[in-house]
């Protein structure tokens, strides 16, 4: 009898507050610029607020999609959504 091949477990990572927090501090001790870990530190707060606000998503691809469509219903600019997503992308 053959064996049907399964599918890897993919596990949905749902972030809380604390792990979110830790995060932004790996990332912002990372940064060796002053100006940098003040635009890094903004955007991922605006992401952690915007994330706690909505019901407890998973931290995926879907996730980081509607938070650029939050960014662009803010009226940004695209270089200004840009820098938030980056943020996103490390903290992630």
């Amino acid at each position: 009898m053959r064996r049907k091949s399964r599918k890897p477990i993919r596990r949905k990572i749902v972030l809380r507050l604390p792990d979110l927090d830790h995060s932004k501090s790996a990332v912002l001790s990372s940064l060796s610029s002053p100006n940098s870990r003040r635009n890094y530190k903004f955007a991922m707060e605006q992401f952690i607020t915007w994330y706690c606000s909505e019901p407890r998503l998973a931290l995926n691809r879907n996730v980081v999609l509607r938070f650029r469509l939050y960014l662009e219903s803010l009226g940004l600019a695209a270089g200004t959504i840009n820098q938030g997503l980056a943020a996103v992308r490390r903290l992630a």
